[in-house]
């Protein structure tokens, strides 16, 4: 069960200001939680402290960095089952589904404690001309200053963390706004923070109305945006955010190849899992499957059957593999989408039905390539099969799209797998496994509609940090 109600963060501190968002159970539709929102002020009073701790966020010597986290670390073990259930109510999570990503959190906050005390610089040889002789050189990276974060409701602690926990090793104060949909989780993490020794102003987390937290991307206190979302809001945000650098974790439309020669039985099984793991909302969710006509049919048989046997209903039930999407207006987006695919030819070969906010886990083959199912990104539980002969063939059918997050690769032939690495305009590519794959410490980021920049502990601190040089001249 959730609190009753919730606070908001301002400069460190809980503010019971009001209890103006109410949160709902996602399955249910009921009303769950009710959570403070903040206002301008607020986020503008939020802004100034963040900008008067940076000094101190600064001084912050690493291994107390380190300490903050690895605290973080024990109460987010402590508190588990607490955190997995907020995220099956809030956002609808199988509870499977939801455990994992508490652990994931678990994950990205340990990474960024071990990175905290490895951010290095390097020494430069000058003396590379007669004119240089007598000088030496050395750079060191320096927190950039205060941060802007936007996360979104489909990971609500692990994508927060992937912001919040590299900052802090980092040294910078951030303000963060939660989805409004699913703010519960990020306000846990608050309530942990708040434990902790950050300096006063050295974080604020702040759910509010989109049109209320324009602070967050055009104040010039802050000194870099990173965003997570939908890409027409993520390019939008960028064209307003001024001189600030812009980090944009955006949309996917991942397809997954299988090459003559795959272990059918293993690429079903990771499949299902790519493409309908947390209701297949997920920007790197399988969408498009690719089979070699060799192995179409008994991938079609087996995949088909696999679907049509997942459990779907209640996320706090232990067997329940699809939950609700995350709202009913998003749940019959897709299944109008599923109807035109139909209707310009293609077939439904598992699913295709839908109650309320929960949608079948459906799979379709011969859907054109027009059709929203296969160019926009479905996210949600729906897959697409089709065929290719040639590999090269394959190739050019996954870059056939506006995005480029990740994508997935069963192939035996290892001139194959660095054919795929060098050809495919993606971010990542995972050989022998579906592109849903990722460890919290990889650079994760997409190229095209898909974003800017590379999240990963390691890759978001070298964004929160800029490198400054010392040139030293011998004088004697």
């Amino acid at each position: 069960m959730l609190k009753s109600c919730y606070p908001f963060y301002l400069a460190n501190e809980p503010v019971y200001d009001n209890t103006d968002l109410s949160v709902l159970n996602k399955f249910s539709n009921e009303v769950a939680t009710q959570v403070a929102m903040a206002n301008t002020a607020h986020i503008d009073m939020a802004i100034a402290a963040a900008e008067r701790a940076t000094k101190d966020m600064r001084a912050l010597p690493s291994y107390k960095r380190q300490a903050i986290l690895q605290y973080c670390v024990t109460r987010f073990e402590e508190r588990f089952e607490e955190l997995a259930n907020a995220l099956c109510i809030e956002a609808g999570k199988p509870i499977k589904d939801a455990r994992g990503e508490v652990t994931r959190l678990i994950d990205t906050f340990q990474i960024a404690a071990e990175e905290a005390t490895r951010i290095y610089g390097e020494v430069i040889p000058m003396d590379i001309s007669p004119r240089a002789d007598g000088y030496q050189g050395m750079w060191k990276r320096v927190p950039i200053g205060p941060c802007s974060f936007i996360s979104p409701f489909n990971f609500p602690l692990n994508l927060a963390a992937h912001k919040i926990a590299p900052a802090i090793a980092a040294g910078c104060p951030f303000i963060l706004k939660p989805a409004s949909l699913t703010p519960v989780s990020a306000l846990i993490v608050g309530e942990i923070l708040a434990e902790t020794e950050l300096p006063k102003g050295g974080f604020s987390i702040l759910p509010c109305h989109r049109e209320g937290a324009d602070l967050f991307t055009t104040d010039e206190r802050l000194k870099l945006l990173s965003f997570t979302g939908s890409p027409d809001v993520g390019w939008a945000l960028k064209a307003k955010a001024g001189k600030k650098p812009v980090v944009l974790e955006l949309g996917g439309n991942a397809a997954c190849i299988v090459d003559e020669g795959t272990d059918v039985e293993d690429a079903v099984q990771r499949i299902v899992f790519g493409a309908y793991y947390q209701s297949g909302q997920s920007c790197i969710s399988v969408q498009r499957i690719l089979v070699h006509e060799s192995l179409y049919e008994e991938v079609k048989q087996r995949l088909s059957k696999a679907v049509k046997a997942l459990v779907s209903g209640d996320p706090l039930n232990e067997n329940t593999f699809i939950g609700p999407m995350i709202s009913e207006k998003e749940a019959a987006r897709l299944h109008r989408w599923i109807k035109e695919a139909v209707a310009n030819g293609a077939s439904v070969l598992a699913g295709g039905d839908r109650q309320g906010a929960l949608l079948d886990a459906t799979l379709l083959e011969n859907v054109t390539a027009t059709d929203s199912l296969s160019c926009q990104e479905a996210f949600g539980p729906v897959a697409i099969l089709s065929s290719f002969t040639a590999f090269d063939e394959a190739l050019e059918d996954v870059n056939n799209s506006a995005f480029g997050l990740q994508a997935g690769v069963f192939t035996k032939d290892i001139y194959k797998a660095y054919r795929a690495w060098d050809e495919l305009e993606v971010g990542g590519v995972v050989i022998g496994d579906v592109p849903s794959w990722r460890v919290d410490h990889m650079p994760y980021g997409g190229v095209k509609d898909s974003g800017l920049g590379r999240e990963g502990v390691r890759f978001a601190i070298e964004d929160m940090t800029e490198m400054r040089l010392m040139v030293l001249r011998q004088t004697s």
